[in-house]
């Protein structure tokens, strides 16, 4: 009877070490493999799992989490300037593809990496650089779809890829900056000479503003000078005083007011000639004879 137990005990040890060791849990966005006897048996998702030990066997793993590869391709351009391209390709195991991801592809990266490559080959050297910049996305796309049709086969699936960044030769970027900053000081010229000629005209248009008004001052002070000797004369000549008397009068006190408005600015240096005492005498004499020569036609 004791023995009886002993072996009871035993099978019941036994079976309970071969449960336990069937047990495993799978994490999350995960999926085991599981193979008998070197044959595809099952796919086992997240949560606490069981196998049969020694006939069953967990084959490999994938991650249904979606993964990053980074791509650096160096290509040239239609322009012939070589150009570097980082490429970020963003994919997943399809969910439903499991077993095609884990036995028709040995490894997805190297074969992603050699699409991207042929991919970026053959759209780069169709465009020159500037259009490579410009154009990236329409690169992105194109790696895109060749990708997703490659791939789905497989059981990957495509999320995103981008052109995240791109380097010329140095030698190019330098010249890319002298272009760059020559179109700038072009411009910045163009802006000054905009500049300048609005300035001149400006100042033209105040200058012949400012003639236009200081010739109607001029104008409008003649006016009134030839109005006030108009009144002068008139009044001369109610005091007995003939037209001929009275010019020269008028002329006389203009010259005396000439020389006091001389006198009034100490540093002057003009000096009018001819300037004796007797000057305003004989300047009178030379008006009245003048005046009479041009009214009797010998002058």
């Amino acid at each position: 009877m004791g023995d009886l137990l002993t072996s009871y005990g035993v099978l019941i040890f036994l079976a309970a070490v071969l449960i336990f060791t069937g047990l495993f849990t799978v994490r999350q966005q995960t999926a085991y493999i599981i193979e008998r006897f070197g044959k595809f048996h099952s796919i086992r998702q997240a949560g606490l799992q069981f196998k049969i030990p020694f006939l069953d066997k967990v084959s490999g793993k994938l991650n249904l989490k979606i993964q990053q590869l980074d791509v650096l391709v160096e290509t040239k351009t239609k322009d012939n300037v070589f150009v570097k391209l980082k490429v970020s390709v963003q994919f997943l195991v399809l969910g439903d593809k499991i077993y095609e991801a884990f036995y028709k592809l040995e490894n997805p990266n190297d074969q992603i990496t050699s699409y991207v490559f042929d991919t970026i080959r053959a759209e780069v050297p169709k465009m020159k650089l500037d259009d490579v910049f410009e154009r990236k996305d329409d690169v992105a796309i194109a790696i895109r779809r060749e990708l997703e049709q490659a791939m789905q086969d497989y059981g990957y699936g495509i999320i995103k890829a981008l052109v995240t960044d791109i380097d010329p030769d140095i030698a190019v970027k330098n010249a890319m900056n002298r272009i760059n900053a020559a179109e700038r000081e072009k411009l910045a010229a163009q802006y000054e000479g905009d500049s300048e000629r609005i300035r001149i005209v400006a100042k033209a248009q105040a200058e012949a503003e400012s003639k236009r008004l200081q010739g109607r001052g001029i104008a409008d002070q003649r006016r009134e000078i030839a109005r006030g000797l108009e009144e002068s004369v008139e009044v001369l000549n109610k005091a007995g005083i003939n037209s001929q008397e009275a010019s020269a009068l008028i002329i006389i006190t203009q010259h005396y007011d000439t020389l006091n408005s001389m006198s009034e600015n100490s540093k002057t240096n003009l000096v009018l000639l001819p300037n004796s005492p007797t000057a305003g005498t004989e300047l009178m004499q030379q008006m009245l004879t003048a005046l009479q020569a041009s009214k009797s036609g010998d002058l």
